[in-house]
Order: structure tokens, then C-alpha cells, then sequence
């Protein structure tokens, strides 16, 4: 369902807008502004996602810069092993 909304741009913004028509990029303005909100939308879930995640390992376990290391070398010695090298 499409709904008639009225919008205002700037110059440069319709300039650019009608462009990418002219190109066969985008079938009207329309279009063009409804793939703008897409990208805004999925902008927004990636760094509402991004958050969630840096809010979890915030609050989670941390080591220490020679445990990570340690922890490294292990991993790396282990899938060596693995590996027979």
C-alpha cells in the first residue's frame, strides 16, 4: 500500500534524485526515496545490533592482555597439532 505524502528537499538533494531517474537507476522519485528510507531502516537495525552486542560484552567476562596472548597460543598450537605441522 503506497500512502501520498508531501516532502521537502534541497536543491542538490532533488538535483541528485532526478539524476539517478534520468540514469534508468530508479523508475520515479518515488522510488528513489523509498530505496533512501530502506537503507536508513537497515542502517539502523545493523547499529541497534552492533549496540546490543558491544552492551553484552561490556558486561561480560574480560582477560587480560597476556591471557589473550596465552589463549592464542594455545588456539594456534592446538590447530597445528591438528594439522601435524
Amino acid at each position: 500500500m503506497s500512502v501520498k505524502a508531501s516532502i521537502s528537499l534541497t536543491e542538490s538533494q532533488e538535483a541528485y534524485a532526478r539524476e539517478l531517474v534520468a540514469q534508468g537507476r530508479y523508475s520515479s522519485l518515488s522510488a528513489v526515496l523509498q530505496q533512501g528510507l530502506e537503507l536508513l531502516r537497515e542502517q539502523s537495525r545493523t547499529t541497534d545490533a552492533l549496540c546490543e552486542v558491544l552492551d553484552r560484552r561490556r558486561a561480560g567476562p574480560f582477560v587480560s592482555m597476556d591471557e589473550g596472548r596465552q589463549g592464542t597460543a594455545e588456539m594456534i598450537a592446538r590447530k597445528r597439532a591438528d594439522r601435524g605441522l
